[in-house]
């Protein structure tokens, strides 16, 4: 597959048309919302595009990429969303709308399977192995080649897979269950930026 990636320093371009559906991954310096900062957001809508946002970290200024993300007109599809749209509201200063969570569908509808990695997504629907080797690396800095082609890989599938995944729940009744655990994602987030980490229904 022949993957279009462009690098954009400091925000998405004025001009650029993105459709109702996207699919958004960010990299961190590492998971510490409050001590990793958030470096890139990768887009893509689904074309085997990927449009790669190299945040401006001395001020977080991405005026259309924050437009895009708060929309309630344009559906986000994420990867375990809940690192991603914490690092956002932390850095952006802005609550991401329209959520959509291929890990969220998966552990909802593959329940014959322990394993919900994109990775493993990724095999299983589209059938193609993907590198996870740059998933701890560098992202503060200039961007390698194999970087910039692993960010993309995070985006480009998730369109179908989360697609396949709908069709599976739909089968087994849970399509209702995975909208209220969306209901409640956001919320998931704000308690992780209040530092409560665990379960607030634990005993």
């Amino acid at each position: 597959m022949s993957i279009n990636i462009k690098l954009h320093k400091n925000d998405l371009p004025d001009d650029l048309k993105l459709g109702n559906v996207i699919a958004v991954d960010g990299e961190f310096m590492g998971l510490d919302v409050r001590r990793d900062p958030l470096c890139l957001i990768q887009i893509s809508t689904g074309n085997n595009d990927a449009h790669i946002i190299q945040l401006d970290r001395s001020n977080y200024k991405a005026p259309n990429l924050s437009s895009v993300l708060a929309s309630d007109k344009i559906t986000k599809i994420f990867h375990y969303g809940r690192a991603d749209i914490a690092h956002i509201k932390y850095y952006l200063k802005i609550k991401t709308n329209n959520i959509l969570d291929t890990k969220i569908a998966s552990k909802l509808a593959r329940s014959y399977s322990d394993n919900h990695s994109l990775k493993i997504l990724i095999k299983e629907f589209i059938n193609i192995d993907i590198s996870k080797q740059f998933q701890s690396s560098d992202f503060g800095g200039k961007l390698s080649d194999a970087q910039l082609k692993y960010c993309a890989n995070d985006v480009i599938y998730l369109h179908k897979i989360h697609d396949e995944l709908i069709e599976i729940l739909k089968r087994e009744k849970r399509v209702d269950l995975y909208k209220e655990c969306l209901k409640f994602l956001n919320t998931r987030v704000d308690l992780d930026l209040a530092l409560f980490k665990d379960d607030i229904w634990s005993h």
